[in-house]
C-alpha cells in the first residue's frame, strides 16, 4: 500500500518538504518481531534505502517552487519472500501522485534488471538474483531513464547500456496501466500551482550588479575562497538594495527575492562557462579528473587504513578484521540475514567547513555506504578462503564532491594495506551533466557545486576488468540514453586513470595481515563429530576456549575457525581439537586411563571421549583372579588396540603394550 499526501497550506521553507518513508511490516510474513519489545521500531537500513528508491525517481517532476509538504507512504502488508519489493513500490508511488490532485509530472516507472547466462531477466526472483551477474533498479518516465541503482558483477559498459535500454523497453505496460487507474478512479484535476516570482524591474536591477561579481566568484578555484567571493558580493547587495528599504515587509520580501536571484546567477553563469567557454569552475575541461594522491598503513594499531585525496575531497578507509562472532545478525522480513562484510560511511559537518549536530546515521549517509559497499563486495575474496567478517570505515575529511567514491578508493587502499586478498582493485568516479535543449555536456570528478548545478549526479565504480556498481540521480525529467553511453564511456576512462594513481602507491594485498588482526586457522572434520567437540552444553567447547583464549566458530559441515592473535595459543587448541576427534587405530600404543572396573575386565579411556575394554585376560601375562588385583580405577596405564569392531567397540589389551 502507498500513500500520497500534500498539504494545502505553503510552508516557509526555502526547499520542497518532501518525505518518504517505507515501513516493514513482520505480519506481511507472518513473523513476530525480535527485540524485547517484539514489535516494529526505527526503520533498518534496508526500509531506508527502499524509501530514497521512492524518493529519488518522484522528486524531480514536482513543479519548480513547489513548496507544500508532502509525504509518502509505503507499507508492506503481504509478502511471499520471493520477489523483492522494492520495485513494487517504487511503481506504486507514481501511482499515488498520478490519481491525486498533486501537481505532479509523472507518471514514473520503475524496474529490476538481473542477467543469467546471458540473458537479461526483469523483475527477477530472490532465486533467480542469486544467479545473475547484475542486480540494478532502473526508473524513468516516458521520455526517459531517471534513475539507476545497482551492483553488478565486472560487467561491461557495452552490456550495462544494453541492461538499461532493456529496462525502459519494459515502461510501457506499466505507463500504461498506471493511466488506466487514473481513469477509474476519475481522472482528478491537478491543483493549480504558480510559482513565485521576483519582480522584474528588481531581478533586472540587481542582476545587473551582481552578473560580474558572480561570474568573477565561479572562476576561483579554491572552495571556500569561491564561497566566500560570492557571499561578499550578496552582501553588497544586501546592502545596496536591501537595507535601504525602510518598510519591513517589503525588506524581508526583497532579502527572500535576493537569495533567489544569487541562486539562479550562480546556475546560469556556471552552466554557462561549460555550455559556452568550455570550461568548468576550477578551470578544468570536461573530462580531467583532479589531481589525486594516496597514502597507506597511516594507523599503526588498525588492521589496515588508506587515505585517498582528489582535489578538495580526502577520505580516510579503514579495515578491521573479525571473526564469526562479529557478523551482523538482521532481522528482516526474509528471516534472519547474517552479514560477513560491513562498510560505514560518516559524513562530519567539518568536511565542509560546518558545524553541525554529530551522532546516529542520516539517509544520506546510509546511502552513500551502501554504494560504496555494492562497489566494494564484487572483489572480496571468498569466505572459504579467507574466513573473516570484514569492517570498512570511511571517515570524509574533507568533501568537494563524490565523497562516496572516495569511500571506494580509500577502502580498498585499506583493503590492500590489510592484507586481505581482494579479486581486483576499485575505483570509482562521479559524473556530472548540463543540458540545455539539444546541448549538452558529460562532466568527469564533478565538484559540489556542479553537482547542485548540474543535471545528473552519475556514480560508476569498477575494476579494469568492468563495472561493479551504479547510481544516478537526474533534477530534469529524464536523460536519452546516448547521454548515458557518453557517460559511461567517459567514466572509464575516468575510473582507469584513478586505480593507476592508486596503484603507484600499493597495488597488491600486503603478504600478510596485520600482527594485530586474529589470525584465523581453519580445519575440517567429520560432520558426526561436531558433537563431540562441542560437549554437552557447550562444555568441550568451552573448555577448550578457556583453556586457549581463541575464538571458535564451528559449522555443521564440520569446518572450524579458529581465531586468536597468538599463534601458540591456536595450535594448542588445534591439538585438543584432533585428540577429541581422533579415532582409535588398530595395533597403535595408548596411554589410558582406567574409568571402570567390571568383574570380566576394565574400560580404560584410551583419549577424551573414547573407551575401550580390557579384558580380564588381557590384563596380564600371568593369571588374574581379580582385575583389582592389576589395575584400579584412575590408573594411567598403556593399552594396545587389538581390535575395532562394526558397532564401534575397541577391544584394548594391557599385557600386549608390557615389555617383551
Amino acid at each position: 500500500m502507498v500513500t500520497a499526501v500534500s498539504s494545502k497550506r505553503e510552508s516557509t521553507l526555502d526547499f520542497f518538504p518532501l518525505t518518504v518513508e517505507f515501513q516493514e511490516k513482520f505480519y506481511a510474513t507472518g513473523k513476530i518481531p525480535g527485540g524485547y519489545f517484539k514489535r516494529e521500531g526505527r526503520p533498518t537500513n534496508n526500509a531506508t534505502l527502499t524509501a530514497r528508491l521512492l524518493d529519488r525517481p518522484v522528486r524531480p517532476l514536482f513543479p519548480e517552487g513547489y513548496r507544500f509538504e508532502t509525504q509518502i507512504v509505503a507499507t508492506v502488508l503481504s509478502y511471499d519472500g520471493t520477489f523483492p519489493v522494492s520495485t513494487l513500490a517504487t511503481i506504486g508511488a507514481s501511482a499515488a501522485l498520478h490519481i491525486s490532485d498533486i501537481p505532479f509530472n509523472g507518471p514514473t516507472c520503475g524496474v529490476q534488471i538481473a542477467r543469467a547466462g546471458g540473458q537479461f531477466i526483469l523483475n527477477p526472483s530472490n532465486q533467480q538474483l542469486e544467479a545473475s551477474d547484475m542486480d540494478v533498479i532502473v526508473a524513468g518516465t516516458p521520455n526517459g531513464i531517471l534513475m539507476v541503482e545497482g551492483e553488478l558483477k565486472f560487467v561491461s559498459e557495452a552490456v550495462a547500456l544494453d541492461a538499461l535500454k532493456a529496462a525502459t523497453e519494459s515502461f510501457k505496460p506499466v505507463f500504461a496501466a498506471i493511466e488506466e487507474l487514473r481513469k477509474l478512479t476519475g481522472s482528478k484535476a491537478k491543483r493549480p500551482f504558480t510559482p513565485y516570482k521576483v519582480d522584474e524591474a528588481f531581478d533586472k536591477e540587481v542582476r545587473a550588479f551582481l552578473t560580474p561579481k558572480i561570474n568573477a566568484a565561479l572562476r576561483i578555484r579554491v572552495k571556500q575562497e569561491r564561497y566566500a567571493a560570492a557571499d561578499a558580493a550578496k552582501k553588497e547587495a544586501d546592502e545596496k538594495f536591501v537595507k535601504t528599504v525602510t518598510d519591513k515587509d517589503t525588506a524581508a520580501l526583497r532579502k527572500k527575492d535576493l537569495g533567489m536571484i544569487v541562486e539562479n546567477l550562480k546556475y546560469e553563469v556556471a552552466r554557462a562557462m561549460i555550455l559556452d567557454d568550455k570550461v568548468r569552475i576550477d578551470g578544468r575541461d570536461m573530462k580531467t579528473v583532479r589531481a589525486i594522491s594516496n597514502e597507506v598503513g597511516l594507523l599503526p594499531r588498525a588492521h589496515g587504513s588508506g587515505v585517498f585525496t582528489r582535489g578538495e575531497t580526502q577520505v580516510l578507509g579503514t579495515v578491521t578484521l573479525g571473526t564469526g562472532d562479529d557478523e551482523q545478525m538482521i532481522d528482516s522480513l526474509m528471516g534472519m540475514e547474517k552479514r560477513k562484510f560491513l562498510l560505514h560511511y560518516n559524513f562530519p559537518p567539518f568536511s565542509v567547513g560546518e558545524t553541525g549536530r554529530m551522532g546516529g546515521q542520516s539517509r544520506r549517509e546510509i546511502g552513500h555506504g551502501n554504494l560504496a559497499e555494492r562497489a566494494l563486495k564484487p572483489i572480496l575474496p571468498d569466505f572459504e578462503k579467507f574466513p573473516y567478517t570484514i569492517r570498512v570505515v570511511s571517515e570524509v575529511l574533507e568533501s568537494n564532491g563524490s565523497s562516496s567514491m572516495g569511500t571506494v578508493c580509500s577502502g580498498i587502499l585499506a583493503l590492500l594495506d590489510a592484507g586481505v586478498p581482494i579479486k581486483g582493485n576499485v575505483a570509482g568516479i562521479a559524473m556530472g551533466l548540463i543540458k540545455e535543449g539539444d546541448k549538452f555536456a558529460v562532466l568527469s570528478d564533478i565538484l559540489g557545486d556542479e553537482d547542485h548545478l548540474g543535471d545528473m549526479d552519475f556514480k560508476v565504480a569498477g575494476t579494469r576488468e568492468g563495472i561493479t556498481a551504479l547510481q544516478m540521480d537526474l533534477k530534469i525529467d529524464s536523460v536519452s540514453l546516448e547521454v548515458m553511453e557518453t557517460a559511461l564511456a567517459q567514466a572509464k576512462e575516468g575510473r582507469l586513470h584513478i586505480i593507476s594513481e592508486m596503484e603507484k602507491v600499493i597495488s597488491k594485498p600486503r603478504g600478510e595481515i596485520s600482527q594485530y588482526a586474529p589470525r584465523i586457522e581453519t580445519i575440517k572434520i567429520k560432520p558426526e563429530k561436531v558433537r563431540e567437540v562441542i560437549g554437552s552444553g557447550g562444555k568441550v567447547i568451552k573448555g577448550i576456549i578457556e583453556q586457549t583464549g581463541v575464538k571458535i566458530d564451528i559449522e555443521d559441515d564440520g569446518t572450524i575457525n579458529i581465531a586468536s592473535a597468538d599463534p601458540e595459543m591456536t595450535k594448542k587448541a588445534i591439538a585438543i581439537i584432533n585428540q577429541i576427534i581422533a579415532e582409535a587405530e588398530v595395533g597403535k600404543v595408548y596411554k589410558g586411563k582406567v574409568v571402570r572396573l567390571m568383574d570380566f575386565g576394565a574400560f580404560v579411556e584410551i583419549m577424551p571421549g573414547t573407551q575401550g575394554l580390557v579384558h580380564i585376560s588381557e590384563l596380564s601375562n600371568e593369571r588374574v583372579r581379580q582385575v583389582s588385583d592389576v589395575v584400579n580405577e584412575g590408573d594411567d596405564i598403556d593399552v594396545k588396540v587389538l581390535d575395532i569392531d562394526r558397532a564401534g567397540r575397541i577391544k584394548l589389551s594391557h599385557k600386549a603394550a608390557l615389555p617383551q
